[in-house]
C-alpha cells in the first residue's frame, strides 16, 4: 500500500558543508524546544474545593469535630 500524500520534512539543511555533528547540534536543540501541541491541564484537586470542606468553628469539641465525617 502506497501513500500518495508526500510529507514535507520538518528540517531541511541547506547548508551541504554541514558536518553531522553540526546536524545533530541542530536537531538536539529543537528537541529540547519540545512539540508544538500545548501542555495537559492537570486535574485540579478535590481539596481546593471550598464547597467540598465544612468550616470549622471554635469552642469545645472543635478537635473531634474536624476529623469526623460529615
Amino acid at each position: 500500500m502506497t501513500d500518495n500524500h508526500e510529507q514535507k520534512p520538518l528540517l531541511k539543511v541547506i547548508d551541504h558543508n554541514a558536518t553531522p555533528e553540526e546536524v545533530a547540534a541542530i536537531v538536539a536543540v529543537f528537541a529540547a524546544l519540545g512539540s508544538t501541541a500545548p501542555p495537559k491541564k492537570k486535574p485540579r484537586s478535590l481539596w481546593a474545593t471550598p464547597q467540598l470542606r465544612t468550616p470549622l468553628h471554635p469552642g469545645p469539641g472543635a478537635w473531634r469535630a474536624s476529623g469526623l465525617p460529615r
